[in-house]
């Protein structure tokens, strides 16, 4: 399961309860942006900045998925390990992504069906774990060099 994925949440839990972490897709951007420059300033080698885009696009389209498709992001972490980083989000859907053909039956173009077939060009390793409370959780590794 993804439990061996576990990090420290990005957003800290309010007063009001647990909170499950960037819910926008700029949120999870921004996220993984400030993850990385933190550990680049402690110390980890540069990374290349295509290298951070590409990370913070499988960020935004891991978690669009989960608002349009998996009932809404339920959880997201993010580290950096060694020269990669793992974005993980979580929602609600036990439903695996796929893939979508650009064209619909009738040969219309479609919009959208774009972000997994993103996901799996950019992250070097990608892993769906169903979650024991129901729902799954896709883990994407990024490489940072």
């Amino acid at each position: 399961m993804c439990e061996k994925h576990r990090t420290t949440p990005v957003v800290e839990p309010s007063s009001d309860g647990p909170r499950p972490g960037p819910c926008r897709p700029a949120d999870a951007r921004r996220a993984v942006a400030h993850v990385i420059t933190e550990c680049c300033r402690a110390g980890h080698p540069p990374c290349d900045a295509h290298a951070v885009t590409d990370a913070q696009l499988v960020a935004s389209e891991l978690t669009t998925n989960a608002i349009l498709h998996g009932g809404g992001v339920t959880d997201f972490h993010v580290d950096v390990l060694g020269p990669d980083v793992r974005v993980c989000v979580s929602d609600r859907s036990d439903r695996l992504p796929v893939a979508r053909p650009p064209e619909d039956p009738q040969g219309r173009r479609r919009s959208g069906g774009r972000g997994w077939p993103i996901v799996c060009r950019l992250a070097r390793d990608v892993q769906v774990c169903d979650l024991p409370t129901g729902g799954k959780c896709i883990s994407a590794v990024v490489p940072l060099t």
